[in-house]
């Protein structure tokens, strides 16, 4: 078992959820809400990854983090260093890779919240911001659980992405799925099964949860 290539996968794992999450909040609110010509494209921008294979997707990132390109120039002159296989260009890759998968749930939850129960709570005295937090954030709680779990999830298991723009550097870019991936092309099956176990175990106990508290909170309204 690599202990440091899980390790790598979890730090990942956790910093996409946690980077993501506001983010998606926001967005997935302002396409729930808000209509207007520009919001097709906008939501397909953020389910082009859904479709994008993932090599192609990593393909344009590492060129875009490369010092020749404007964005990599600009973050190498303010950071010191590249992004390029390095932990903060794989998280930046993952935060692109996840987007759909943080925002759509979060979107389709905010959907289901009936307009003329905001316009209630603001003529019952409450802000947009209070209305926010004391109204739609339990309402959309569900969504929130699921964008979490599965950009969790989908980060555990990304491999392409993080094999174009990382590569597959120990304790720093390689990741459980590309040790998997390396353990295979040596022959050794049975480590390569040991951690492919391992991650099916995480990815099912995230789902597991899921399901779990969309199940107590119906028990719970019933």
């Amino acid at each position: 078992m690599d202990w440091t290539a899980l390790s790598v996968s979890l730090r990942l794992a956790v910093g996409t959820c946690l980077l993501l999450l506001p983010f998606g909040l926001w967005l997935g609110r302002a396409l729930a809400t808000t209509r207007g010509r520009g919001k097709p494209l906008v939501e397909a921008l953020v389910a082009l990854p859904l479709v994008m294979p993932p090599t192609v997707l990593g393909f344009y990132l590492m060129q875009s983090f490369g010092a020749d390109a404007p964005f990599g120039a600009l973050w190498q002159r303010l950071a010191g260093s590249g992004l390029n296989f390095t932990f903060g260009g794989i998280l930046l890759a993952s935060l692109v890779a996840n987007l759909p998968f943080a925002v759509q749930p979060i979107q389709r939850a905010f959907e289901a919240i009936p307009a003329n129960l905001r316009e209630a709570a603001w003529c019952s005295g409450l802000s947009p911001w209070q209305t926010f937090v004391r109204i739609e954030l339990p309402l959309v709680w569900p969504g929130i659980v699921s964008a979490l779990a599965l950009t969790f999830a989908h980060t555990l298991g990304e491999f392409g992405v993080i094999l174009m723009v990382g590569g597959s550097i120990d304790g720093e870019t390689r990741t459980l799925a590309i040790a998997i991936y390396d353990r295979v092309q040596a022959f050794d099956e049975a480590g390569a099964g040991i951690m492919s176990a391992m991650l099916l175990l995480i990815s099912f106990l995230t789902i597991g949860v899921v399901y779990g508290l969309a199940g107590r909170r119906r028990w719970r309204r019933a």
